[in-house]
């Protein structure tokens, strides 16, 4: 078990008193357990120091050792700012230490004793100056020395200092919570081990077995809590339904499904037959078809006698869901409504009354369907689209409308296996890896600014045939940065370039209603040209648009990039993508020849993950995941696919975690997952 002292308040530790826990709690350490878990950002290695002048030459941070030979007077210069200065030699060079308003550092310094000292070396060879070092003496045991995360109030050598009375507090024996064969199985070293290694490592390699461990632990328990997750909502019924054909579904559509649509819906039907809820996930590439998915389960719903709910992330996209199931649907005599924020408050009122009568079967929206004033007669079937965008917590507070309904996810983020595992770890994941029939690749070029003209003849071309085009642009409105914004770009192919075509601008800060009017206006063909940020990456189905041209293409991620040359070879045409760059750096023309080159959404997401990590691949914690502390999913996936294997081992006999050799582990994904419910 968890030894009692982890859990206790940070002011347990000696010199910790109310004041200096405070600044602690700013960095979210409010207790023994959060310490010992605010983990080194970096080390020093202060085992082979260069001498002065050679530390001078790099202009970086570097480690010189020596001694003091003279402290000079203290200088007050104004209210508020105390300098402190001693002389500092390593018998071949001196140097001035100065240290600002620290009378304290300043008084453990001792003249004619060795220190090693740590920081940036300036001044010329005349006079060298140090400013506010780290200071060790010479014959300090550890060498090499941590740096942690600080916030005003705490320094380097307080937090050190801490750290040391909590490891002291627990007399060298932590406890393990680790079962003994796994530990054996991936070569872990113990739990102990790697707390004292990691603060204060005897040798790099020491450091780098601890790393290891904390990092295996980490991920393993954010993956345990993920299992927990899935087995409580595995445990409780759901509106469970009688297996009926639906081939009246299938007959109904303008074109043939693809086996992995037929296959996607079939996993639909068997979750949904079963006692237990649906928690399943459909991820598939730009364009593979996924809303055709979610309508054949609806269909599947309705003809159990119950509604369902699609939950979109825009009104954009709640829109285009709603026109496209109403196309599927409507002839099959299903009702299909679309609940948004724009409507008046008398038609919601309405509609909400309607819902609440069951009077129409499909409902379609943003978030006002999970509103408290928004009831369903009879709710079977959740659906929500992007799911990342919306977090492991709104996942579980779905199944708090009707009687624990199936959810069924979709997401149109290619997301490699291995992290889709650990993001969508309580789901289970159907993937759809063709494109349907007709769905052509769009040949994509990239080009720097001096090619722009071309571009603009090209994409002049393509309207004159009686195609449009989209424009995005990284930027709103000018800013100081070199980019291009969409307002002034569209004002200036309006009046130059493209004179004598209809240009539109879309962008983030237009009211839903005008946005919703521009994409009706270029989905009708009243615009030739749309001008646009992002806000395009999820919008209506345009099957006319044939090209796509990206401005700044370096500033996006490549699954962004990817996402936003979907919107274009949605009809019969042939279709183009011309990424625009001025950044010729080695990095950027790789990423932007692997889009070339590559089509397949899931390989591209690969290589965006691995040049991006999993923080940027997403935008801020989007994802809805516990923060890590020490673990990165990107660097870490070799220890990330053995931890998906220790994990279903432990859980294929205790899916609970609640056998003895388990219970640590149990306790940590509690703490992990603090306020989620996982019992």
């Amino acid at each position: 078990m968890m030894p009692s002292q982890f859990h206790k308040d940070i002011t347990y530790l000696k010199g910790v008193g109310p004041k200096r826990a405070e600044c602690y709690n700013k960095l979210g350490i409010m207790t023994v357990y959060d310490l010992l878990n605010h983990f080194p950002r970096a080390y020093i290695d202060f085992s082979n120091p260069l001498s002065i002048s050679q530390a001078a030459n790099t202009g970086n941070n570097e480690v010189i050792k020596g001694k003091v030979v003279k402290k000079l007077p203290v200088a007050r210069i104004k209210k508020g700012l105390t300098i402190y200065k001693a002389v500092f030699t390593d018998d071949v060079s001196d140097l001035t230490i100065v240290i600002y308003n620290s009378e304290y550092a300043f008084e453990q310094i001792e003249t004619y004793k060795e220190y090693i000292l740590y920081g940036k070396i300036t001044g010329n060879l005349v006079r060298f100056e140090i400013t506010n070092p780290l200071i060790l003496p010479v014959d300090t045991p550890d060498k090499i020395q941590p740096v942690y995360a600080l916030t005003e109030g705490l320094n380097q050598n307080m937090l050190r200092k801490t750290m040391h009375t909590a490891l002291e507090a627990f007399d060298g024996e932590i406890y393990e919570p680790m079962p003994k064969s796994i530990m054996q199985k991936y070569s872990l070293c113990s739990y102990n081990y790697a707390l004292e290694n990691i603060h204060f490592p005897k040798d790099i390699h020491s450091c780098e077995l601890a790393k290891r461990r904390l990092v295996f632990d980490e991920l393993l328990t954010l993956q345990l809590g993920m299992y927990m997750l899935k087995s409580r909502s595995k445990s409780r019924t759901g509106c469970m339904m009688n297996n009926c054909p639906i081939d009246e579904f299938y007959k109904s559509l303008p074109f043939e499904l693809t086996n992995g649509q037929q296959e996607a819906i079939n996993d639909c039907i068997k979750d949904m037959c079963k006692s237990s809820p649906m928690n399943r996930l459909v991820q598939g590439d730009v364009g593979s078809g996924k809303t055709a998915v979610a309508a054949g389960a609806a269909f599947f719903a309705y003809k159990n006698g119950f509604q369902t709910a699609l939950m979109a992330p825009t009104e954009i996209l709640a829109t285009q869901h709603y026109n496209t199931l109403s196309e599927f649907l409507t002839p099959l005599n299903v009702k299909v409504a679309l609940l948004t924020g724009s409507l008046t408050p008398k038609q919601k009122s309405t509609l909400k009354q309607q819902i609440a009568n069951g009077e129409y079967q499909v409902v379609v929206g943003t978030h006002a369907l999970f509103q408290q004033s928004t009831a369903f007669l009879k709710l079977g079937l959740v659906i929500t689209d992007e799911q990342h965008r919306f977090g492991v917590e709104q996942r579980a507070a779905l199944a708090l409308k009707g009687q624990n309904p199936h959810k069924l996810i979709m997401s149109a983020t290619p997301i490699p296996r291995t992290l889709a595992l650990m993001i969508y770890g309580d789901l289970d994941i159907s993937v759809l890896k063709e494109l349907p029939k007709g769905r052509q690749p769009v040949e994509t070029y990239a080009v720097t600014g001096k090619l722009r003209e071309r571009a603009f003849g090209f994409v002049k071309e393509r309207l004159d045939e009686g195609r449009q085009a989209y424009i995005v642009c990284p930027m709103i409105d000018e800013s100081e940065m070199d980019l291009q914004d969409a307002k002034s770009y569209a004002k200036k192919l309006q009046a130059g370039e493209f004179k004598n075509y209809r240009v539109g601008l879309l962008h983030g800060k237009l009211g839903s209603d005008e946005k919703e009017q521009i994409m009706n206006d270029f989905k009708e063909h009243k615009l030739d040209l749309l001008v646009a940020t992002t806000v395009v990456e999820v919008g209506v189905d345009v099957p006319n648009a044939a090209v796509m041209m990206i401005e700044n293409a370096d500033r996006f991620g490549l699954s962004q990039l990817h996402q936003l040359r979907g919107r274009v070879g949605r009809g019969e045409h042939k279709s183009y993508c011309i990424l625009i760059t001025d950044n010729v750096s080695e990095e950027s023309r790789k990423r932007l020849k692997i889009l070339s080159k590559e089509h397949d959404g899931f390989k591209i997401s690969e290589e965006d993950l691995k040049m991006r990590g999993p923080g940027d691949f997403f935008g801020s914690r989007q994802h809805g995941l516990p923060a890590m502390k020490i673990a990165d999913m990107s660097s870490d996936f070799e220890i990330l696919k053995l931890v998906q294997q220790a994990a279903e081992d432990i859980t294929a006999n205790d899916p609970m975690l609640n056998n003895p050799e388990n219970r640590g582990l149990k306790q940590l994904a509690l703490l992990l997952f603090k306020n989620k419910n996982l019992d």
